[in-house]
């Protein structure tokens, strides 16, 4: 595993997988489930780094052209790595994003489970959220 920022931007596959660096140490099982998909593996703290630092650098990396495909996967459940998430709806105002396929999960009792994008817009709308859970 790669620390996302100390990583230079050309140093990048077709696939590559961003994960909050916790993630390795607390679901192991979900991690291993990572590697099959890409050994491209960065991981990125939003606890220890602003989030705008790591769009720039997602950013830097999508520009040299190599990546198709690119994975976000965190802890469920952390105030911190949700944000991991966010990052592609930023990137997508920033550029055109329709050739790479991007996917987002989560890792809960050591498995993977994809989180849809319209999930994660949701999940930045509190008002929008509370009106659907109160009705």
């Amino acid at each position: 595993m790669k620390d996302l920022l100390k990583t230079n931007i050309y140093d990048v596959d077709e696939t590559i997988v961003i994960v909050g660096s916790c993630l390795k140490d607390v679901q192991t099982k979900a991690y291993k489930q990572l590697e099959k998909m890409s050994k491209n593996i960065y991981d990125l703290c939003l606890e220890q780094t602003h989030i705008n630092m790591a769009i720039t650098k997602i950013g830097g990396m999508i520009r040299t052209g190599k990546i198709q495909n690119i994975i976000f996967a965190s802890v469920d459940k952390s105030p911190h790595c949700v944000g991991l998430h966010y990052i592609r709806n930023e990137l997508e105002k920033m550029m055109d994003l329709s050739k790479i396929k991007i996917t987002n999960f989560v890792a809960v009792d050591n498995k993977l489970i994809e989180i849809d994008s319209k999930t994660i817009s949701l999940s930045k709308h509190l008002s929008e959220l509370n009106r659907i859970i109160n009705n």
